[in-house]
C-alpha cells in the first residue's frame, strides 16, 4: 500500500489503520497485534524493535493513537533508509513522512466489515465503537495455536516485556474480578527505582540511618529525642533540593505514588517527597516513616489508615528495615499491627539493632536474646529474621563501652548491611519478576474465590441472606476452592481482611469464571515469562 497525501489525509488514513488493528476497541494496541501489523512494512525485527521502543517513549507497554502515528512515521523513514534513533523522532522529519508501504493491508481491510474513515469523507465513523470488526489477528493468520503465547520481538528489556504481559494477560483478569480493590492496586510503576522502607518506634535512628548512608542531610529531615518525623517522607533523586507536598506527588503519573490517593487527603497531608541530587539516590529511594508509639490511644488519634499505608509501601518496596535500639525492645500493639501488615513480604524484612554501642558486650547478648524472643511472637515464620547489630550514625563507635571486639563486630555488621543495600539494584530485575509471578498467582486465586462465591448465590430469591451466610462461612469457600483447583493454602489471602472488603460489595454483581482469562495467565507464567528471559539472554 503506497500513497502520497497531505497531513489531514494522513491522519485519517492512520485512524483507519488504527481502528482496523484495534479489534477489541479499547483504544490501544498491544504486543502481538503491533508486531504483526508492523511486520507488513517488510522491515527487519531489529528495526521494528527500535520503532516500538521509540514510539512507546513512556514505556506503557501499548500504543495509543498518537504513539501509533509516530510508529507509522518512523516505519516510513526506515523504509527510506534512515537509521531509527530517538534523535530522528525529534528531527522534524516525522511530520513530513509519507505513510509507510504496508504489504497486503489493502486486501485485509477490504475483507473486514468495519466502517472506516475514508479520505475526503468528513462524516464517516472514525472511532469504530459500534463497528462489528473481524479481529485483526484472525484476518492476518488463518491458523492460530490453541494457546495464546506472546511474541517478544519488539521488546528491548525485561521490564518492557513484563509491562506487555501485564497489559495483555494479567490486568484483564484483575479488572474482571476487582483484584485491585481486594488486594493490590493496578501496576503502573514498572520503571520505578528500588525502594527501602524504614520502620520502628520513635528515636530508634531511622532518619539518622538515611543521613548516614547519604553522608548528608536531606530536605524535611528532623532529628531529636522526641518524635520528630510525623509524616511519611520518600527520599529520592531530583535535580535540586526541595520538598514536594503529598497531594502534588500523588497526581504525578511518572512517579509510583498515584495509588496513595485512595488513603485520602488526611494521609496526603502527612506525606511528602524529599528530592535531592545524590549518586546513591540514582539507584535507590528511601521511605522514612513516622515513629510507632506505644498504646492504643496512638492508633485512634491517626486520621488515616496507618497500617494500610505501611502495607501499600511494603508491597512496593524491595527491602523493609525494622529498627530497634537496646532501650526500646518492647513491641507495642500498634507496632505488632504494623509488622502483621507486612504479611506476604516476609522475605523483604531485615532487622537492625541500632545504637548497640550504648551497652557493653554482656548486656548486648541479653538485649539480642530479648529482641529475638519478642520478634518470635510477632513474625509467624519458622525462619529466623536476619539481624544486623551496630551503631548506624556518623559518630565513631563508643569503644570505651563495647571494647575492641565489639568495635570489630559492628564494623563487619555495617559492611554486611551496606552490601545488602548495594545488592538491591543488581537484584531489582529478579525481584520484579518474582513479585510479578507472585501477583499473578494471587490474582488467579482471587478469581477462583470470587467466581465460587458467584456460583453459590441463588438465581432469584434470598440473595441478601445468602450473601451474609457466604461471608460468615468464607473459610469453607476457601477450602472448596483449594480442593477443587489443588492450590496451596499459604497462597490464599487473609481471611478477615477479605471478609471486610467483601462486605462492601454485592456478590451477585461479580463475574462468573472466565476460563480463557485464567488460561492466559497460566500460559504467561508457564511459558511467556521463561520465553521472555530466554529471548533477552540470547
Amino acid at each position: 500500500m503506497e500513497t502520497t497525501v497531505g497531513n489531514k489525509e494522513r491522519l485519517k488514513l492512520y485512524q483507519n489503520w488504527f481502528t482496523f488493528a484495534d479489534s477489541d476497541r479499547d483504544g490501544r494496541l498491544t504486543g502481538n497485534t503491533v508486531i504483526e501489523f508492523f511486520s507488513l512494512s517488510g522491515l527487519s525485527k531489529e528495526e521494528l524493535k527500535q520503532v516500538w521502543a521509540i514510539a512507546d517513549s513512556k514505556r506503557q507497554g501499548f500504543l495509543g493513537f498518537q504513539e501509533f502515528v509516530t510508529a507509522m512515521q518512523l516505519l516510513s523513514l526506515a523504509q527510506e533508509g534512515n537509521v531509527i534513533t530517538a534523535a530522528l523522532r525529534d528531527s522534524g522529519k516525522l511530520d513530513k513522512a509519507e505513510p509507510p508501504r504496508m504489504e497486503g493491508l489493502d486486501d485485509l481491510m477490504k475483507n473486514s466489515r468495519a466502517p472506516l474513515v475514508t479520505i475526503g469523507n468528513e462524516t464517516a465513523e472514525a472511532n469504530g465503537k459500534n463497528a462489528d470488526v473481524r479481529p485483526f489477528m484472525k484476518s492476518l493468520f488463518s491458523k492460530k495455536p490453541k494457546k495464546s503465547y506472546t511474541s517478544f520481538s519488539a521488546v528491548t528489556s525485561v521490564i518492557d516485556g513484563l509491562k506487555m504481559l501485564y497489559n495483555e494477560k494479567l490486568r484483564p483478569l484483575e479488572a474482571s474480578y476487582r483484584f485491585n480493590d481486594f488486594a493490590l492496586p493496578f501496576l503502573t510503576d514498572f520503571d520505578a527505582k528500588p525502594m527501602v522502607m524504614l520502620l520502628g518506634q520513635y528515636s530508634t535512628g531511622k532518619t539518622t540511618f538515611i543521613k548516614h548512608l547519604l553522608q548528608s542531610s536531606y530536605p524535611g529531615a528532623h532529628i531529636g529525642p522526641e518524635p520528630t518525623t510525623d509524616r511519611f517522607i520518600v527520599v529520592m533523586s531530583g535535580p535540586d533540593e526541595r520538598s514536594v507536598p503529598g497531594n502534588t506527588i500523588a497526581v504525578q503519573s511518572n512517579l509510583p505514588f498515584t495509588g496513595l490517593t485512595t488513603f485520602g487527603g488526611s494521609f496526603l497531608s502527612k506525606f511528602e517527597c524529599s528530592q535531592m541530587p545524590h549518586p546513591l539516590l540514582e539507584q535507590i529511594s528511601f521511605v522514612d516513616t513516622p515513629g510507632v508509639l506505644s498504646g492504643e490511644k496512638q492508633r485512634t488519634q491517626r486520621s488515616y489508615d496507618f497500617t494500610g499505608v505501611i502495607s501499600w509501601f511494603a508491597a512496593k518496596c524491595d527491602l523493609v528495615l525494622l529498627l530497634f535500639d537496646p532501650h526500646k525492645l518492647d513491641i507495642s500493639d500498634e507496632f505488632k499491627r504494623v509488622i502483621s501488615s507486612l504479611r506476604g513480604n516476609e522475605d523483604k524484612i531485615r532487622v537492625v539493632l541500632n545504637k548497640a554501642d550504648q551497652v557493653d558486650t554482656q548486656q548486648l547478648m541479653r538485649v539480642y536474646g530479648a529482641l529475638m524472643w519478642s520478634l518470635g511472637k510477632v513474625l509467624n515464620t519458622p525462619e529466623v529474621a536476619r539481624v544486623y547489630i551496630g551503631s548506624f550514625n556518623d559518630k565513631p563507635v563508643n569503644e570505651g563501652v563495647t571494647g575492641p571486639i565489639g568495635k570489630e563486630l559492628f564494623e563487619k555488621e555495617q559492611d554486611d548491611l551496606l552490601q545488602d543495600l548495594m545488592d538491591i539494584p543488581k537484584k531489582a530485575c529478579d525481584r520484579r519478576i518474582n513479585e510479578f509471578v507472585k501477583r499473578a498467582r494471587a490474582a488467579k486465586i482471587h478469581a477462583y474465590i470470587i467466581s465460587q462465591l458467584k456460583k453459590e448465590m441463588p438465581a432469584i430469591m434470598g440473595k441478601a441472606k445468602a450473601q451474609r451466610k457466604l461471608i460468615e462461612n468464607l473459610e469453607s469457600v476457601f477450602q472448596k476452592v483449594q480442593k477443587e483447583y489443588h492450590l496451596p493454602p499459604g497462597d490464599f489471602p487473609d481471611l478477615e481482611q477479605f471478609k471486610e472488603t467483601l462486605s462492601r460489595y454485592n456478590i451477585d454483581d461479580f463475574e462468573k469464571l472466565k476460563p480463557k482469562m485464567v488460561q492466559a495467565v497460566d500460559d504467561m507464567v508457564a511459558h511467556d515469562i521463561p520465553e521472555l528471559l530466554s529471548y533477552l539472554r540470547s
